[in-house]
């Protein structure tokens, strides 16, 4: 039977991952900073930055050039940096660092400027599946009539496509629920169409099918990332509470096929990525079933997300880094720091009365800054219980 760690007195930092695989060959990071170097000297290129984003490559240079300066925040290129590396074309590779140094190092100099370094869009709050980590179990959150549970309007989404194009280049169309659940997620797709240089959806693969392949391969997603946490089909199902093993390895399968067949020089990272819940979960076993189809597996620590609201107060007072990473706006436009805070006690506002920037920048997100660097989460609920920085 699966049963939750402890979690009382842990602190879990967000967007770490371990028990990775790349069946892919990777360049050495020698081979890559040579390669920024060689396009830091492309006036062009360099010079069609603005001034702000010139200065901030240029730490980034000056970083990796003196990697073993002791000091926290300084910038690296992690396995995942140097993958995303390798599929960025030459011309964009200046402005792809900028704004990987803005999502990296902002959180842990606290910086803010004009937008965030990424959004994320939510598609759909509504999932098929009730995974045992998931807020989904909820009832007060997934019963309709209390009014969280929806799909986003193709107008809305557009709009806020608009919005983000050229300022933010750091997407990722995912949040509460299950993206390809929305009615219009292969038009939502198409019309992303070059114009982010990291465009990342995030799916449990169950509702795949061959337009949506198609919608995922012939657009401008970067990554795709399939969550599974299991080999077999019994673990995988006690997880994934209404999932079918079978029917996702027949979706993933589809989509290589898709891929390999019609879109061979797609330059796009597939991944598999489980959430480390149970003892009974195994890397091997998950490498062993995933890695034919897929550019990499993964395991990520398991983040108590499914309740939040009825955790105790902890004595966590580390900001949380999201606060300055990254930003998101469900399916109604209402925009949240953060979805740990899935029922939005801390939300910052609808997005159709304002903007991105100025919801960035608001009074709101800024107290809530500000309470985090005084060492006073407790002030916030869901902040309160949260151990997340």
């Amino acid at each position: 039977m699966l049963k939750e760690k402890n979690l009382q007195n842990k602190i879990y930092k967000k967007h770490n991952s371990f028990y990775s695989f790349n069946k892919n060959e990777k360049k050495n990071e020698k081979f890559i900073i040579k390669k920024i170097l060689k396009e830091r000297e492309n006036l062009n290129n360099f010079n069609s930055l603005s001034n702000s984003h010139k200065s901030l490559l240029d730490t980034a240079i000056k970083d990796l050039l003196n990697p073993n300066q002791d000091r926290h925040n300084i910038f690296k290129l992690s396995d995942n940096v140097i993958s995303e590396i390798e599929n960025i074309d030459d011309n964009k590779l200046l402005n792809y660092l900028v704004h990987r140094y803005r999502y990296e190092i902002f959180p842990k100099k606290k910086i803010i400027d004009e937008f965030p370094p990424c959004l994320q869009i939510e598609p759909s709050s509504i999932c098929n599946y009730r995974c045992v980590f998931c807020f989904e179990t909820d009832k007060t959150f997934t019963t309709k009539k209390n009014g969280f549970m929806g799909t986003m309007e193709l107008d809305l989404f557009k709009k806020i496509i608009d919005d983000a194009e050229g300022k933010i280049e750091f997407i990722s169309l995912a949040s509460r629920g299950e993206p390809l659940v929305a009615k219009s997620i292969t038009e939502m797709l198409d019309y992303t169409k070059n114009k982010f240089l990291n465009l990342k959806v995030n799916t449990n693969a169950s509702l795949l099918d061959e337009k949506k392949c198609h919608a995922i391969l012939q657009g401008s997603v970067q990554t795709i990332v399939f969550s599974a946490d299991a080999a077999d089909k019994d673990l995988y199902k006690k997880i994934r509470v209404n999932g079918d093993l079978n029917k996702v390895l027949k979706n993933l399968e589809l989509f290589q096929n898709i891929r390999l067949k019609y879109y061979p020089k797609q330059k796009i990272i597939s991944r598999v990525s489980g959430v480390k819940f149970s003892k009974e979960q195994n890397f091997e076993s998950m490498k062993n079933l995933w890695s034919e189809l897929v550019d990499q597996v993964a395991f990520v620590e398991y983040n108590p997300w499914e309740n939040t609201y009825l955790r105790p107060s902890n004595d966590v007072i580390e900001p949380c880094s999201d606060l300055w990473r990254r930003m998101f706006i469900w399916w109604d436009g209402k925009t949240n720091p953060c979805d740990t805070d899935y029922k939005s006690y801390l939300s910052v506002g609808e997005y159709s009365n304002t903007n991105i920037s100025s919801l960035w920048n608001s009074d709101k997100y800024k107290k809530l800054r500000e309470s985090h660097l005084n060492n006073n989460r407790k002030s916030f609920n869901p902040c309160n219980s949260c151990t997340l920085i």
